[in-house]
This record gives structure tokens, sequence and C-alpha cells, in this order.
């Protein structure tokens, strides 16, 4: 397993390593941090940079990077490159492309509240293009220890039932609980009714996700019993969100809108509005992803030197 960190030398490239050694511990995985530069190639000659430019910027950058992997637990393999090109987030895609990531890792704007999100350009291209689960670290994120939990938001849309599956498969080769989420916005109706009914239909498409007969699986057999159905409602999909319990180390699952292309991520109106209440990580999966069970037959040896 590989996950793309964007890093950027500030606090929200340390939001997003540390999220990364969280994940990465859960999983045995390898980080390749990826620092986007300017590609001197989109520059008019009216505005080209000066002599030796090029050559600074990656020096500093390797200097960020060092600094970065400093940073990186022993037990986390980890490696640094430097990119460029016209885009940040381009960048990372293709960087994701380059390292046959499976997940990126990137953080908030350091301009958002405390554990909260502000999402800012790069991120907000990548929540709607990144054809790999995007996770996003909101602002102050410090845990590095491995999950504790795995949440999954459960609508009732197309789509539904394959990100449950990837939700069950995550928790079960984590080892973690699993929690899922339904949220319901009520202005007066059958709160106790319609709780009763986003129950039921959680508790049906759980029951169909799970294997027919986990007895030969010991994973599955513990991560059945391991699983919970939420229902939280209020006045708006924000004071659902605030009514649940989050433990520190938590992250919640969410899907791609209907809108999304085939294996792309696109970032619905209703996860817009999540992001803008939770207190943990938030992780985006493409439509039609399918989970990838680790391979610790790949080498995962660390490097600490950045590659240009």
């Amino acid at each position: 397993m590989r996950y793309v960190v964007g890093y950027t030398a500030n606090a929200r490239g340390r939001d997003a390593l540390n999220l990364a050694v969280s994940l990465a511990r859960g999983r045995g995985a390898a980080l390749d941090l990826v620092m986007a530069i300017p590609d001197a190639g989109v520059f008019n000659a009216a505005h080209a940079p000066a002599a030796g430019y090029d050559s600074y910027l990656h020096r500093q950058a390797s200097e960020w990077l060092d600094e970065a992997l400093a940073l990186v637990p022993a037990d986390v393999p980890a490696k640094a490159h430097i990119r460029s090109g016209e885009s940040d987030a381009q960048t990372l895609i293709d960087a994701c492309d380059e390292f046959q990531a499976d997940m990126l890792i990137i953080g908030a704007t350091s301009s958002g509240l405390f554990k909260r999100f502000t999402v800012g350009s790069v991120a907000g291209a990548l929540l709607h293009a990144a054809t790999v689960p995007v996770a996003l670290a909101p602002h102050g994120y410090h845990r590095r220890e491995a999950l504790t939990r795995l949440s999954c938001g459960l609508g009732d849309r197309p789509g539904a039932e394959e990100l449950l599956q990837v939700a069950v498969s995550m928790a079960k080769h984590r080892e973690v609980p699993m929690r899922v989420v339904s949220l319901l916005t009520l202005d007066g109706g059958d709160s106790e009714a319609a709780a009763d009914a986003a129950r039921d239909y959680a508790a049906q498409r759980v029951a169909a996700a799970l294997p027919g007969d986990p007895s030969g699986d010991r994973a599955a057999a513990q991560l059945a019993d391991k699983i919970e159905v939420v229902v939280a409602h209020g006045g708006s999909v924000e004071e659902a969100v605030d009514r649940l319990d989050w433990e520190d180390g938590e992250v919640l699952l969410i899907g791609s809108s209907r809108l999304a292309r085939s294996s792309s991520i696109f970032l619905g109106s209703t996860a817009n509005r999540i992001l803008r209440a939770l207190p943990v990580p938030m992780i985006v999966v493409p439509s039609d992803y399918e989970f990838k069970q680790a391979n610790h037959s790949t080498s995962n040896e660390p490097s600490r030197e950045a590659q240009a």
C-alpha cells in the first residue's frame, strides 16, 4: 500500500502528514511525500523568473522535504519527491498515477477554525477530480496513532451499497469497530418514525454488505459484532453532525456525488455541508471504487532522500 501526501511547508502540510502517519500505521502502508512546485515553462517571456530561480526552488523544496521526513516515525516507510506542473492539483493527481497510490492525503487551509475544515482551491479541485480516495485532515490535526474507529456516511442514493462494501472491507482489514451514520434533517415532522425508518434501512444495508457466512473469516466475524448503526437528526446537516459523538481516532468515509464520472471523485453538496461541522478527518471515495487489500510482499523500504 502506498499513500501520496500533498505536502506543503506550513501547518496544512503538517496536518496532512500527521493524518498520513495515522492511516499508514493501520495498514502497514508506505508514504510518498510530494511537494508540487511551479513549472518554469508556464511563465511567458514577459514574466519569466530570474536566472537560477528553478534551482533555488528545488533546493528550498528539498530542505522542506528533509524536514518533513525527519517528522515521520521510524516505523512508517517514507520517500520524498519534488514534482512540478502547471497546477498543484493536477501535479498531485499525476503523482498518484506515477506511484500507483491507494490514497491521496491533504490538509485543510490554515484559515479554518481549529479542528474544522476550510477547503482551499487545490483541495477543492482534488475533491472534484481525483481518481483515488482523498483523505482530508482538519486544521490543527495532530493525532499520529492508528485509527480507533471508522464511520461511514450512508445515504439512500445509488452507490450507497458500494460505499458500505468499501467501509466494511476497510474496517475489517484495519481491525477497528465500524459505525454507520445516517443524517436526517427534520422540520417539525415525525422525527421518531423517520429515525426508525432510517435505522432499519441502514441495518438492512449492513447485513447485505457483510459476508454471507463469516464463520470462516475471523476478522469478518469480529467486525459483525462491532458495527453500530446511528441516526442523527437536526434542523440542518451541520446540526445533525454536531449532535454525534466523535472519537479522536476516528475518520468519516463519504461517497462521491452521483454527478461524479466513473472512478472519479465529485464532492456533493451534502458532503460539503458535513465538512463545515466535522471535527475528524474525512475520506472521500471515488465512484465505482474497489477496495485493495494490502500486499505485504511489496517492498516498503524507507528512503530519506528527496527525489527530483
